[in-house]
């Protein structure tokens, strides 16, 4: 499993690459794909590998719409869906079915089961929360660790509002998180939307400070200076 944690961290990287002046990465991107394609092969009996697998292609679908046409970053909520990549979707959705099927639950298979709902969503709005909520209540079971605690607290915000959002995130350790910037992002998005601007405004620079990808940091300023 060392394996499939060292693709990945190639994806994520590719995906949102840790500084730099563009968001994404799309050679790491295609080369985490094609090994996780390779790995699925030779462990076809491995249903984490096919997980992994599914959860990279479902993310990949939504690359052509993370980025506006004037290079700014665009939050999925934002996404034309339209444009996401449909036959990416319909392989990641085959994957997560055969994993589903095995019943051998992992954290990649369940993160690829997150990322098939929001692919399965027409528009943010269709969005099932309350499925997302369960796989990460599932997610954390398997993984209790802060950041599935933290991604399970923005479902909740968009289930039941800015105010459960921010009871939920309450409940993670802040020592924990202090240097992870998307919790700070995270948080500084529920303040403002909860009205509690000041306190918003900090969590802003928080994260802004802790940016070091020029795209994503351009994007926090413009969502802090919208306050």
């Amino acid at each position: 499993h060392a394996v499939l944690a060292a693709i990945y961290l190639i994806y994520t990287e590719g995906h949102t690459a840790t500084c730099g002046q563009t968001l994404t990465r799309a050679d790491l991107s295609t080369e985490a794909i094609r090994l996780g394609r390779t790995l699925g092969e030779l462990m076809p009996d491995e249903p984490e590998a096919i997980g992994l697998l599914a959860l990279m292609l479902l993310t990949e679908s939504r690359r052509p719409t993370r980025i506006a046409a004037d290079a700014t970053m665009v939050r999925l909520a934002d996404q034309d869906r339209t444009h996401w990549d449909r036959t990416l979707i319909s392989e990641g959705h085959e994957l997560v079915r055969a994993c589903l099927r095995r019943n051998q639950p992992g954290p990649f298979q369940i993160q690829a089961a997150i990322a098939a709902v929001h692919a399965a969503a027409p528009t943010a709005e269709a969005t099932d929360w309350d499925q997302i909520i369960a796989l990460y209540d599932q997610l954390y079971a398997l993984r209790p660790n802060t950041v599935v605690a933290l991604n399970r607290s923005v479902a909740v915000a968009e289930l039941h509002g800015p105010i459960e959002g921010l009871a939920a995130l309450a409940e993670i350790d802040p020592a924990s998180l202090e240097n992870y910037q998307p919790y700070h992002a995270a948080r500084a998005d529920l303040l403002a939307r909860a009205g509690r601007r000041d306190e918003a405004l900090d969590a802003y620079d928080r994260a802004v400070e802790l940016t070091t990808n020029t795209v994503e940091r351009a994007f926090l300023v413009r969502q802090q200076a919208g306050l």
